[in-house]
């Protein structure tokens, strides 16, 4: 079924090349431009079942709408800012176009960094030009020496190892798993940052790839797609993943297949392959956004909290009236 499907979609996609050399420019056309980076343009003549037929003047396509990223008429169709960054705070969002892991890996390569403290080892990834970093808050736990090491690209492709101490932990969110770290600035060094996914539109069955350091092994790439899109586990929803994810890939980031940020990579079930999970990407602007409602305070740790709990039921026994004397030694 899967080799089917592939090969169906390699059909689609040659079909498509095809026509738009053959046929740049159609007159009063819809433009459809996909997430996979490409754009069709011609007229869209039924939308069933989720699937748009779009007339091509020589034949006829079909288009999963979960595909298409916008469609507009060809008169009026404006530019997607596809790549166009959108600055939100201390974090980026963009619209990039679809590429394939091998050429998105060395591409991001400086934007993941491995997270270390006294006590083991984690992943993060670079969020600005100014240093943030995410990871998970168990990475960092209880711990306040923190270091990172950075990947910095060659002109040859390969990537030199640099170790920075004191990395400064600036918000922390036990709820989420997710922390905010920062990397002490030093002139001539520039950060190269990763973008977060503009929307949560990742669907069951969609391609994604994690970079991280399992085991220790760094720059580790796995490749898998979405198993369910929100796993639920005590109130909270994940992303559940066949990309490999083990111990030292937490804190890293889950990128779909253009690029973007959609979760945070922080567990997998024990014993199981193949039973990978990430923190949405919903969560983390939440989290980045109020970053300074989670403000990490080294004089202050005990940051916990508590529930009250539930007051106890009455029985249906009457209660026992105190006695004057002791009624007027009690008080509320």
């Amino acid at each position: 079924m899967a080799r089917k499907q592939k090969a169906n979609w390699m059909r689609y996609a040659c079909v498509i090349g095809f026509l738009l050399l053959m046929f740049p420019h159609v007159a009063s056309a819809d433009v459809i431009r996909l997430k996979s980076g490409q754009t069709i343009q011609g007229e869209v003549l039924k939308e069933v079942d989720g699937t748009l037929y779009v007339d091509l003047g020589v034949d006829v396509v079909r288009v999963p709408k979960d595909d298409v990223l916008s469609r507009e008429k060809g008169d009026d169709a404006k530019p997607v800012a596809v790549g166009n960054v959108r600055k939100q705070n201390i974090y980026s969002t963009a619209t990039l176009p679809g590429d394939t892991v091998k050429n998105l890996a060395n591409k991001l390569g400086e934007g993941v960094v491995l997270v270390q403290n006294p006590n083991g080892l984690g992943s993060g990834f670079i969020i600005d030009r100014q240093g943030h970093v995410v990871t998970n808050y168990h990475v960092v736990e209880k711990e306040t020496q923190i270091a990172v090491i950075l990947y910095e690209k060659q002109d040859d492709g390969s990537f030199r190892r640099e170790r920075i101490k004191d990395v400064k932990i600036v918000a922390l969110n036990p709820f989420f798993d997710l922390a905010l770290l920062q990397i002490p600035k030093e002139e001539g060094r520039e950060f190269e940052p990763v973008h977060l996914s503009e929307d949560a539109d990742y669907r069951e069955g969609d391609a994604v790839f994690a970079i991280g350091n399992p085991l220790g092994l760094e720059r580790s790439v796995s490749q898998g797609i979405v198993s369910t899109r929100n796993r639920n586990f005590e109130g909270l929803v994940y992303i559940q993943t066949t990309a490999q994810i083990n111990p030292g890939n937490s804190g890293g980031p889950l990128f779909n297949a253009r690029g973007e940020v959609i979760g945070v990579t922080n567990m997998k079930l024990a014993f199981g392959e193949g039973l990978g999970f990430a923190i949405p990407v919903t969560y983390l602007k939440n989290f980045l956004d109020e970053y300074q409602a989670f403000a990490f305070d080294r004089n202050n740790p005990n940051a916990g909290y508590r529930y009250l709990e539930a007051p106890r039921r009455r029985d249906s026994a009457p209660v026992p009236r105190p006695s004057p004397g002791e009624r007027s030694a009690t008080k509320d």
